[in-house]
């Protein structure tokens, strides 16, 4: 890898949660679950600088202590429900321009997500470097077919394609879905475009057992046992 070019992991964790509270910093197998990410973009060699982009001083402090570095805290504007990931990133891209540091490469790691590893982080930079693309976005395929998929409407089931009616599973496109892991763009290309999925964005594709979303207590229930399963804890 370029020695020459600067690389930022960014780890976006607001302190505001209505789903799972504090989820940022909630136990985790033992450790705040924001610990698996910090750690695994430390040990991938990979970045000149992980830091943690909060609002929170309770989800700094700990930040702190697992090694990142929290050099400033993220402004009330982008510390709302509404608020978009990208604007984060460009926020603290632009406050560290503001005090002399320029990264060419960034790679936003969300805080809720365990199953993030140093060979994937260094792997997924890598890539995107060698391919010369915009942004890297790791995705898991989906396990039935979108395209066969059913709404309820009126109370009355019925197919979202009609179309697809008579196809079978197997002949239909494969479709993927956003691992909702990290994200690894060219800086430029981030502030230009102002988004991680980028006109020219390459996919890593992820198995199951390395995905898991955790949006509800059940999720987190799901997560844990999958982290066992997998690390054999």
């Amino acid at each position: 890898m370029n020695k020459n070019v600067k690389k930022i992991a960014i780890i976006p964790a607001r302190g505001g949660s209505k789903r799972i509270p504090r989820k940022n910093i909630k136990d985790f197998l033992g450790k705040p679950i924001i610990a698996y990410s910090i750690e695994a973009a430390l040990r991938s060699g990979v970045f000149d600088e992980v830091m943690v982009s909060t609002d929170d001083r309770e989800i700094a402090d700990i930040a702190m202590r697992l090694g990142a570095k929290v050099p400033f805290f993220r402004s009330p504007e982008m510390s709302t429900d509404m608020t978009m990931t990208a604007s984060v990133l460009i926020e603290v891209l632009n406050e560290y321009k503001k005090r002399g540091d320029n990264f060419d490469y960034c790679c936003c790691i969300y805080p809720c997500a365990p199953f993030v590893t140093p060979q994937r982080l260094k792997e997924s930079m890598e890539l995107l470097m060698a391919k010369g693309v915009d942004s890297l976005v790791p995705v898991v395929r989906f396990s039935y077919p979108p395209l066969r998929g059913v709404v309820i409407r009126d109370g009355k089931l019925q197919m979202m394609f009609p179309e697809n009616y008579n196809m079978r599973s197997q002949d239909l496109e494969l479709m993927y879905h956003d691992a909702g892991q990290f994200y690894c763009c060219k800086t430029d290309a981030l502030m230009a475009q102002e988004k991680m999925f980028c006109e020219n964005t390459l996919p890593l594709e992820l198995s199951e057992l390395e995905v898991q979303d955790i949006d509800t207590p059940e999720d987190w229930t799901v997560a844990e046992l999958k982290y066992k399963m997998l690390h054999n804890v």
